[in-house]
């Protein structure tokens, strides 16, 4: 492996591949959100690992702990689904990625398994490139993997759907109960479509509209398949590790290596002629 996660170093180990100019990517991915009753609620967050290992596997990076809770408007109707308010979100988006600057990381990318979290994360880097002068690079997972969008089935997808149960098909087989999966568009279907963007809180009120999902999920998850899963991670992994390389080629450049010194004499030996 290439790269490293921040938890196995040492902090003088840590302090070697920040002054060396390694780049930080930090996961985000929660670790107790809904995604209906086939899937378990750190499905984000195994998600935000599976990308942090692959891009650790494929690059000399520091790969974060995963930032494991996050801005979930979305699925506060459900048990065991963690929130925090925007702006405590973007609160603690700043201080840990403001700690990495603090301790002379600059080149920094983040890498969101969410989609409610896109907005607030983008308001907090906004902020640390006003006030710190560092640019912070963000990815999200809408972003990711377009070169597999054909292989999905479904009608429509969005949440616990055919790609999001794929992929944990693929990395943890064990957490999915499929038997369970279930087709749920809800009213989606049926929606208008237009180019504007309107809020959701996912509810079982079948009188609520664009809100109601019967599961917590949108879309089919039982097309989903473990071979589907591995096609997408691959694509999507490859897009991040591709990414990286762009804005931060310079840390990726061989380095030159000192020229060795002379081996120095032990005292009181002699020269040979």
């Amino acid at each position: 492996m290439k790269g490293v996660w921040l938890e196995d170093l040492t902090w003088g180990e840590a302090a070697e591949k920040f002054e060396a100019g390694w780049p930080v990517v930090i996961p985000i991915g929660a670790r107790a959100k809904e995604h209906g009753h086939h899937l378990p609620l750190k499905t984000d967050y195994l998600l935000a690992r599976e990308f942090g290992q692959r891009v650790a596997e494929a690059l000399p990076v520091v790969i974060a702990p995963v930032i494991d809770f996050g801005y979930y408007p979305a699925f506060v109707n459900y048990p065991g689904s963690q929130h925090l308010r925007a702006d405590t979100f973007v609160a603690v988006l700043k201080d840990l990625i403001g700690n990495f600057i603090n301790h002379g990381v600059t080149r920094i990318a983040v890498v969101n398994t969410g989609v409610s979290t896109e907005a607030p994360l983008r308001i907090a880097v906004r902020d640390i490139y006003e006030e710190r002068k560092v640019r912070v690079a963000t990815t999200d997972i809408r972003m990711l993997g377009s070169a597999t969008k054909g292989l999905m089935q479904q009608k429509l997808g969005g949440h616990g759907d055919e790609q999001e149960t794929s992929m944990i098909l693929a990395i943890e087989p064990k957490s999915v109960k499929l038997h369970l999966a279930k087709t749920d568009y809800g009213h989606a279907l049926s929606e208008p479509k237009t180019v504007f963007y309107m809020p959701t809180v996912f509810d079982g009120d079948k009188a609520s509209g664009p809100d109601y999902s019967l599961t917590g999920v949108r879309g089919d998850a039982s097309l989903a398949t473990a071979e589907k899963g591995r096609k997408v991670l691959a694509a999507m992994a490859k897009d991040i590790i591709d990414g990286i390389q762009a804005i931060f080629p310079e840390a990726f450049q061989p380095r030159a290596t000192k020229p060795q010194a002379a081996p120095r004499r032990a005292r009181g030996t002699k020269r040979r002629r």
